[in-house]
Order: C-alpha cells, then sequence, then structure tokens
C-alpha cells in the first residue's frame, strides 16, 4: 500500500517561500493532490498534479503562487509556495487514490476522491 510522506514545513515569515514534499515508493503511477487545514477550518483542497505532470489544478486562492511538480524517477510530488501569508498557515497533507491508470490520469481536489493520506507538515507562516 502507498504510504504518503510529507516534508518541508515550517516557520516563514510573510512573503517568504517553503517547498514541501511528498514521497512513496511507486509514486509515479499515483496522481496527487495537496490539502491543508487550518485550526477550526475544514481541509480545503490546494492542488493536484496528475500521474504523468501534464494536467494541474489549483485552488484560486494558491494561483500564481504555488506550484506543484514532480519527479517520477525519485517518487516524489513538490509543491513550491511562494509569496506565503499567514492565511496559508495549516498543516499540508498529500494524498492519492487507488484506481486504474485512467483514474491517475486525471485531477481533483475534492478530498472525497481520495483515500490514501499523509500524516501532514505543519506550516506556520507568521512575523
Amino acid at each position: 500500500q502507498l504510504q504518503l510522506v510529507e516534508s518541508g514545513g515550517g516557520l516563514v515569515q510573510p512573503g517568504g517561500s517553503l517547498r514541501l514534499s511528498c514521497a512513496a515508493s511507486g509514486l509515479d503511477y499515483y496522481r496527487v493532490a495537496w490539502f491543508r487545514q487550518a485550526p477550526g477550518k475544514e481541509r480545503e483542497g490546494v492542488s493536484c498534479i496528475n500521474n504523468s505532470g501534464n494536467t494541474l489544478m489549483y485552488a484560486e486562492s494558491v494561483k500564481g503562487r504555488f506550484t506543484v511538480s514532480r519527479d517520477n524517477a525519485e517518487n516524489t510530488v513538490f509543491l513550491q509556495m511562494n509569496s506565503l501569508t499567514p492565511e496559508d498557515t495549516g498543516v499540508y497533507y498529500c494524498a492519492s487514490l487507488r484506481g486504474t491508470h485512467v483514474v491517475q490520469a486525471v485531477c481533483s481536489t475534492t478530498k472525497f476522491a481520495y483515500d490514501l493520506w499523509g500524516r501532514g507538515t505543519q506550516v506556520t507562516v507568521s512575523s
């Protein structure tokens, strides 16, 4: 079973940048989505990248600031986050799902579509 491990979170000042990573053996087969959850709020979809990396999705709140990419040779997906604001604070999760190659070739940021989750990495944006 796919075991997703996030890394790269931390404390950053407003306007700063972080790069998150999501790694797992065999991840090159799967689409991957990033979600985040702030205290007291629902988990929300941030971005998605399909298995080949040619389909990308972003939430409106992060468009132009966040970039999702993948290195299938390294079985890793990245989320580059620039121009961070305090509203970006939260626990960031990567997620994927079981399914055929056709399923992995499309994208969605609907959390109910995903049944494989990492444990998350904390991102705090504060001065």
